[in-house]
């Protein structure tokens, strides 16, 4: 365990980093309480002279301050009701791009985890092509039976796992301060924002795990036609090291490349838009980094994906939830749209369904107003967010991170195709999920499904009754002569005691101490 002293000095040189550069005047100090405005005031002297804009100025001071706090930006990114909406969207520009590390340091990582020479695993290793916080890439050649092919080897930085658990600790300790003496840190849950934040590096330390969601989302879309993904090459995989097929493609982010092959762009905004809503409504797991970097087109024109670190899951009430919010906006029937927050359970039954209705009529009707090019769907979610909050709705980080995927894809959709209609691009894709679940063959299987459980719950019922039987004569011959603890326990009651006492008489000793030196003054 790190002392809380070490945090403070992590803490502290990140709030002098980051005052140098600028970040607190993003900060409205008006709804903080004095102390913290007082506060942002002294950082504010550190300033130093610079033209850059807001979000140039927190990238850079989080580019300063190394992985962990960059891994920190792009959570934030998605979390506008902690950080708030303006400060989140410059977040979302956030680049994850650092000098690589040496070559041989890159081999002797891979030959440990893999136990074997590089030269006997690959044909050829080259030197790093992109290099980013947690990580870089190598292009690499492995001999197969049907040739020589190319392969791309992630390669995590070392010691990396290391500072960024030191940061993490850092920030628990920050989250746990802030919630001790702030109510709106409380209510923000900061420190259920920094476990969630936690629990996301450690899955992207684990180059395993990425292997597996690749490979996850490889076996959902291997029937469509114009999607895929890299395949992984397992046995050049390990904790540190994850190696898949090299991918010879155009990345999104290179629209004169793409004009240049003669490809019809705004088709490939639409296959953008529909492979993500099919991968989030259908299959409930979407790639939940689709910037253009991570996207390019290949040789037969398929949307290709890679970089599978960040990923979003939605179960069926929230894919139903998805779907059927969409379609209510589509056609125009908030009433549905409304009651499905209801019967989600993201807004409270105590809340007034009329007037719920009322605040998302408020929100859809100015849509139907405009063109199809002037209609935002993730601007659309987060204003269905931001009412929802009026009503009591729960922040949901599974949606949180929906929503901040949904704005990345539709910008790469529209920088394809700037008139773009997202309404029709969506609308099959949404119906058809609707028309398979809720539709007549749906509830048809849902009904079989419940039978289903309902016969694996009777066929279990023998065992509970025999366990519970256990359960009451143990409780019964325990309680008889009245509750008895056994010797080890009273014993350790009784060592506790002592204790306690210990404390206590030398906490006595040390104020007796305070005091008569106080008055020898």
């Amino acid at each position: 365990m790190i002392p809380p002293f070490s945090h403070l000095i992590r803490l502290a040189r990140a709030g002098f980093v980051l005052a140098r550069e600028g970040v607190f005047a993003l900060v409205d100090p008006e709804p903080l309480p004095g102390a913290a405005q007082i506060g942002i005031k002294l950082a504010r002297l550190l300033e130093r002279p610079t033209s850059a804009s807001g979000a140039a100025r927190l990238s850079t001071a989080l580019g300063k301050l190394g992985p962990s706090y960059v891994k920190l930006g792009q959570f934030l990114a998605t979390r506008p009701d902690v950080v708030g909406q303006a400060i989140a969207t410059d977040l979302e520009k956030l680049q994850d791009k650092m000098p690589p590390f040496p070559q041989d340091q890159a081999e002797a990582a891979i030959e440990r985890a893999l136990g074997r020479p590089v030269h006997t695993m690959f044909a050829t290793f080259g030197p790093p092509l992109a290099a980013a916080s947690v990580a870089q890439v190598h292009r690499a050649e492995i001999d197969t039976p049907d040739g020589r092919r190319s392969v791309a080897v992630k390669v995590l930085r070392p010691g990396i796992e290391k500072d960024l658990r030191a940061d993490i600790q850092a920030f628990f300790f920050a989250a746990r301060l802030a919630e001790k003496f702030s109510a709106e840190a409380r209510r923000l849950r900061l420190e259920q924002v920094v476990a969630t934040l936690a629990r996301s590096v450690t899955v992207e330390m684990d180059l395993r795990l990425e292997a597996a969601a690749a490979s996850e989302m490889a076996d959902n879309i291997k029937d469509d036609a114009d999607f895929r993904v890299p395949q992984v090459e397992w046995d050049l995989t390990a904790h540190n090291v994850l190696t898949t097929e090299w991918i010879d493609g155009t990345p999104l982010s290179d629209r004169a490349a793409l004009e240049r092959r003669g490809l019809e762009l705004p088709k490939l905004g639409r296959t953008v838009i529909q492979s993500f809503l099919r991968h989030a409504v259908r299959d409930g797991f979407f790639h939940a980094d689709m910037h253009p970097g991570n996207l390019f087109v290949d040789e037969a024109g398929r949307l290709v994906a890679v970089d599978f670190g960040i990923m979003g899951r939605l179960t069926e009430n929230e894919r139903r939830f998805l779907a059927e919010i969409l379609y209510g906006f589509i056609s125009r029937d908030y009433r549905r749209a409304a009651e499905v927050h209801f019967e989600a359970g993201y807004v409270p039954a105590s809340q007034s369904i009329d007037e719920f209705t009322q605040a998302i009529r408020a929100i859809g009707e100015p849509i139907h107003n405009r063109s199809a090019e002037d209609i935002s769907m993730a601007k659309l979610l987060t204003l269905l967010f931001e009412v929802t909050a009026l009503f009591d709705m729960k922040t949901r980080p599974e949606l949180l991170l929906l929503q901040k995927t949904m704005v990345v894809v539709e910008g790469v959709g529209r920088m394809l195709d700037p008139k773009l209609d997202m309404w029709r691009t969506a609308e099959p894709v949404v119906r058809a999920w609707l028309e398979r679940h809720l539709g007549p063959a749906g509830r048809v299987e849902g009904a079989v499904e419940g039978v289903g459980e309902v016969g694996r719950f009777l066929g279990a019922m023998p065992t509970l009754l025999s366990r519970a039987a256990r359960l009451s004569a143990q409780i019964d011959v325990a309680t008889r002569d009245g509750l008895l603890l056994a010797p080890e326990t009273v014993a350790g009651i009784g060592e506790a005691e002592a204790r306690r006492n210990r404390g206590t008489t030398v906490a006595l000793w040390v104020i007796a101490v305070l005091l008569l030196l106080n008055l020898m003054r």
